[in-house]
């Protein structure tokens, strides 16, 4: 009976299936979305600017010797040392003085994306068998890779703590308590801390500044009164004490936020003059503070809100009113497949686009010359570095290994690669209780199939039935939840 019921689900659904439909996600809404964050390209020329619009991805072509471009299947990219990519356009609007021409420029090519064999953007996902047998393809290839100059490359799922959600553990040996959260925002990720030291003293932690910062002074930069602090602080008296203790030590009980903003320039960039602490101090706390919830100044009442929450957890923690959080259990993890990993790297190469667009339209305009698309736009800056991460594995943040050659030892090595999942963690270190089998992981993640030695319980498989979710638009849903009155703005 079990043998039938995975035969079934193996024949109606394809082993690879998150591979692809993550990509597709990509493609359809991740591309979109970078573009729209960019919005406008604003170099230092006075009265030009261009404004970025729809994006759209082509069919996989290549570039002949004659300059001539035609279209390309997988199997001439395997066997010409190719690579199986799709050129991107994007609409490129240049606004001269507040005025935009519209008909200017259109269209324009801005690069190239590896796609994946069998997504949506591939010739073969609309093929029958006996026209994938002509063009030298198995008619039961699942697809779920990429070729990159002609080499069959997969990207490694990787495992990851849950974005956006508050995890509360004790550290050094319960000397503090940490809650923390990894803010991520459209391909930025923002590790940010608030820490509760023994005596109760509490700060905060966010990337760009040198040290912690004073949670209660941050508080009061983000325009939250001591009345509300002390609101949500009052409903357990253990988060009472601990915020009456922090307020007396910082004494803000007479500082204005924007005094407060200035004591955080202070600390940030001592002996640097006013105005570049102020906008320094502003600059951290919109765009690095808790980014998931904006990046500007309309957002900072909300950020505050999240940080005693945070605070208040630290506290029953601290306290033993609550158990600390399990971060092995796998409620506090996401694996990141294909897509996921593209728009990092497709949002990190686009910003060294931009800086290059920027240079080139700067350059032009010095020279006195008009601005032409063939001279500002260098379709390889974005491509080059694409098929490079792609290429050798190394990926935005200096991990390695998330881009492997794909094992093609026997078919069922082929499976097991395109549903590999790696962890972040070192693996010279022991990690005894990340390597462990959680009971989380039941039906999820494969008990016995890991490799010998130090991989041990880092790299792990999917189970054959298991099937990964590509999440939901989470402002969609808090749009939802709030228009039926459950959540207060």
């Amino acid at each position: 009976m079990a043998n039938e019921i995975i035969d079934s689900y193996v024949t109606s659904y394809s082993l690879v299936q998150h591979q692809i439909e993550s990509f597709n996600k990509f493609i359809d809404l991740g591309l979109q979305k970078i573009i729209n964050k960019q919005g406008m390209i604003t170099p230092n020329v006075e009265g030009f600017a261009l404004k970025l619009g729809n994006v759209r991805v082509g069919k996989p072509s290549m570039t002949e010797a004659d300059s001539s471009r035609r279209n390309i299947l997988p199997n001439e990219a395997r066997l010409r040392n190719l690579t199986y990519a799709a050129p991107i356009f994007v609409e490129l609007v240049p606004i001269i003085r507040g005025v935009e021409k519209a008909t200017s420029y259109g269209e324009v090519l801005i690069g190239e994306i590896p796609i994946m064999v069998k997504s949506n953007n591939c010739y073969l996902k609309t093929m029958t068998k006996s026209q994938l047998i002509e063009n030298g393809e198995d008619a039961e290839e699942l697809g779920g890779y990429f070729i990159i100059k002609g080499t069959e490359r997969v990207l490694i799922g990787l495992e990851d703590t849950a974005p956006n959600k508050i995890i509360t553990t004790n550290e050094k040996n319960g000397e503090e308590v940490v809650s923390k959260v990894f803010s991520t925002a459209l391909g930025f990720r923002a590790r940010c801390v608030v820490r509760r030291e023994q005596k109760g003293n509490i700060d905060i932690i966010f990337p760009t500044i040198s040290k912690p910062l004073p949670v209660t002074i941050v508080l009061r930069a983000l325009g939250l009164q001591i009345k509300d602090i002390m609101d949500v602080a009052s409903e357990i008296d253990v988060v009472k004490n601990d915020m009456m203790l922090n307020l007396e030590t910082n004494s803000i009980e007479n500082m204005m936020p924007a005094e407060a903003m200035m004591e955080i320039g202070k600390m940030s960039a001592p002996g640097q003059a006013k105005e570049y602490q102020q906008k320094r101090a502003e600059t951290q706390i919109d765009t690095y503070l808790l980014p998931h919830l904006g990046v500007d100044e309309t957002s900072r009442k909300d950020k505050g809100r999240y940080i005693l929450e945070m605070i208040k957890k630290a506290s029953l923690v601290a306290n033993k009113y609550v158990k600390q959080d399990d971060k092995d259990h796998y409620a506090n993890k996401r694996i990141r497949f294909a897509g996921e990993l593209m728009e990092e790297l497709f949002t990190y190469a686009f910003k060294f686009f931009i800086k290059d667009v920027k240079y080139q339209i700067e350059r032009t305009s010095a020279r006195g010359r008009k601005i032409s698309i063939q001279t500002i736009i260098n379709p390889d800056t974005l491509t080059d570095k694409i098929i490079y991460a792609m290429g050798t594995g190394t990926w935005v943040a200096g991990q390695t290994g998330i881009s492997q050659v794909l094992d093609r030892t026997n078919l069922l090595s082929t499976y097991a690669h395109l549903r590999r999942i790696k962890s972040p963690l070192a693996k010279k270190h022991p990690h005894f209780k990340a390597r462990e089998v959680h009971g989380t992981q039941w039906g999820k993640i494969c008990p016995s199939e890991t490799p010998e030695g130090q991989e041990v319980g880092l790299t792990k498989y999917l189970s054959i039935m298991a099937k990964v979710t590509l999440g939901a638009d989470e402002q969609l849903s808090e749009q939802k939840i709030k228009e039926i009155g459950e959540v207060k703005e």
